[in-house]
């Protein structure tokens, strides 16, 4: 066994149902223990809910409950959430747990004893959201810096940790930590911070007569606890009687993944806190952006917000966790549509992946029935491609560079869909003296799909699970990946298993079945007609008359600005003209010029995301596939089609 890996969430607030941010950190997390657990690393993984303060003691006022009997209902919201995301966290904290309650109690005794921690009496701004006192210079008009709600004057007795003590320290440990904050932006933001600004001591109390639902001071019975100082020791009580080896063996945390609206309390905060304790830091806190919709932050208010439980009722838990990883690096803001996630699943999953993974099972099964064939040669580059992608996965996720560890698992699965198409195994397996090549192509293809079945089962845990257990019998999530990982695994002669569809097509109507609403089209939507949709009426003979269609020579393509499907088409019909066509998912510009396509030359003009189109080109679909009606012989440009 290598060193233990352990990565935590935050843990999360119960004034509310989880939402798509609390799903983008958790699957982070999840993907990362996975990939460590195939690593040979002892992993703890742990998530859990933030139960005390006056957030949730206001929300649970409001629906006539009790505080503990509200955070008890939530706290299942997000068990059951985890659930459906196939979440393997190996703890789920509490912090009304009565043992995280002692521990609280025990580390609040020790640094008063030490001195860390006085009382005094207190002026200030007080956030009720945020539950956090802000300085003159920090309100801004009146409003909290961070929610920017309305804040109030208080002035009433505290207790105070001496964050101000630590915050030199703090500066040198993060200028000589360069991996301590990530990305380079937040831990930029802490700097700078740290820099221009007078850290000040930290409440870390609220008298009970203004706030009664959190834990009672140890050293004062008229005080609780101030609620993230309660929170962020969560990620230290966990280890104390949650993890089986004991805190020893798992401090300090590898990876403390939270949103970068709580960045100041994790890399501020939180290491003062362990600077008082004489406790080592964490090796890294990550901070995410956030997803908006519709360009803007999700909120109640703006009727924007995703549901969680909704989008993987609609698209499946393996979908969503691929999407959220793959649309944008982590740490940027990404923006959440129907648009994207069906655009990014059809694209990415269902004609890559999904496919490639069809293509070879039908092609196997019909050329060797259902045995692995035997392999009588090695492709070296093959070989080569996808031995490396390994150690690529390990350096990037030790950075949490999810999309750059996806880009090195695709470029296997680009590889493997070229190699179908330049091999051409149907054409082979016409001819008996090419069936030891065939057989080693075929071969090759299955074992380049082990390789991807075990690089990407930390994203799609539920899909590449299925998908190594047909091709090897085993569980993906036993294998040791250092072993696994080396060409020549899967066994010639043995009997795999049938697949069926792994990641069918997302269409609008299964969208709608399924949620019972689609979202509105976006414009590109409302323009671009979809060669694979077909008409509910019939027409007759004089209508399709009507229609003129016409051969057409590409003469030049490129992609329409700020679209990610459509083409600019110039070609030859008799005369020059220009086309736009929603094909760019599935041909590259240089390869539409000289081919010779069939274009609806007498439609009228319409403008697509800006660009005049004046025809259409004509294609037809099939599952995954998308392909140009041309013609196969030489023929004029012009000529009308009968």
């Amino acid at each position: 066994m290598e060193e233990s890996f352990y990565v935590t969430t935050p843990i999360y607030y119960v004034n509310g149902v989880p939402h798509i941010g609390h799903a983008y950190t958790t699957v982070g997390a999840d993907v990362l223990a996975r990939f460590n657990r195939l690593m040979g690393r002892t992993v703890f993984f742990l998530t859990g809910t933030d139960e005390h303060g006056q957030k949730v003691e206001e929300a649970a006022r409001k629906v006539g409950r009790q505080p503990k009997e509200l955070a008890d209902l939530l706290c299942e919201k997000f068990k059951d959430l985890w659930v459906k995301l196939n979440i393997s966290n190996d703890a789920f904290i509490r912090t009304t747990d009565l043992q995280h309650v002692q521990i609280v109690r025990d580390i609040m005794q020790r640094l008063y004893e030490k001195g860390e921690i006085e009382k005094r009496k207190y002026s200030g701004w007080y956030c009720t959201h945020d539950e956090r006192f802000w300085t003159e210079k920090e309100i801004v008009e009146g409003n909290c810096p961070e929610c920017r709600r309305p804040v109030e004057q208080i002035e009433e007795e505290n207790y105070f940790f001496f964050m101000s003590r630590y915050q030199d320290r703090l500066i040198d440990y993060i200028k000589n930590n360069p991996t301590f904050i990530l990305p380079e932006s937040r831990r930029n933001e802490i700097l700078g911070f740290l820099n221009n600004n007078r850290l000040e001591d930290l409440c870390i109390s609220r008298p009970k007569s203004r706030v009664t639902w959190g834990i009672t001071l140890p050293f004062d019975e008229n005080f609780v606890t101030y609620v993230w100082f309660d929170a962020l020791l969560n990620y230290y009580s966990a280890t104390k009687y949650l993890a089986a080896d004991g805190e020893e063996s798992w401090w300090p945390v590898t990876h403390h993944i939270v949103g970068k609206d709580i960045i100041t309390t994790h890399a501020v905060f939180w290491p003062t806190m362990l600077m008082a304790l004489d406790m080592p830091l964490p090796r890294n806190i990550f901070a995410h952006g956030w997803w908006t919709s519709g360009g803007r932050k999700m909120s109640k208010s703006f009727g924007n917000v995703v549901d969680p439980f909704d989008i993987v009722q609609t698209y499946g838990a393996d979908a969503v966790r691929y999407f959220l990883f793959r649309e944008v690096p982590f740490g940027l803001d990404g923006d959440f549509s129907v648009d994207a996630i069906t655009a990014r699943i059809n694209s990415s999953l269902a004609n890559d992946l999904g496919n490639l993974v069809n293509r070879t099972f039908t092609m196997v099964k019909k050329y060797f029935g259902l045995v692995i064939p035997k392999s009588f040669s090695v492709e070296p580059e093959l070989k080569a491609l996808s031995e490396g992608i390994l150690e690529k996965m390990d350096v990037n996720l030790k950075v949490l560079s999810y999309h750059r560890a996806l880009d090195a698992i695709w470029e296997l699965v680009t590889y493997l869909n070229k190699y179908i198409d330049v091999h051409k195994p149907w054409s082979l397996a016409k001819d008996e003296q090419d069936r030891e090549k065939l057989s080693s192509i075929m071969y090759n293809l299955m074992e380049g799909l082990r390789f991807l079945s075990l690089y990407l089962y930390p994203f799609i845990p539920d899909a590449m699970g299925r998908l190594y257990s047909c091709l090897t019998g085993g569980e993906v999530w036993l294998v040791s990946i250092k072993s696994a990982a080396k060409w020549g695994g899967l066994n010639s002669d043995s009997v795999f298993s049938e697949i069926g569809q792994l990641f069918p097509r997302i269409e609008k109507t299964d969208i709608k079945e399924k949620r019972g609403k689609v979202e509105e089209p976006s414009k590109e939507q409302e323009n671009v007609i979809s060669p694979d949709s077909l008409p509910d009426n019939l027409i007759d003979i004089e209508e399709f008359g009507k229609v003129e269609l016409k051969t057409a020579k590409v003469l030049f393509a490129e992609k329409v600005k700020g679209s990610s499907k459509l083409l600019r088409i110039e070609v030859e019909c008799g005369q020059k003209r220009q086309i736009v066509a929603g094909i760019g998912k599935h041909y590259k510009p240089e390869e539409l010029i000289g081919k010779t396509v069939v274009i609806v030359a007498n439609l009228k003009p319409a403008k697509l995301m800006g660009v005049e189109s004046q025809g259409m080109v004509l294609a037809a679909s099939e599952a995954d596939t998308l392909t140009l009606l041309t013609v196969d012989r030489e023929i004029g440009h012009g000529v009308r089609v009968k």
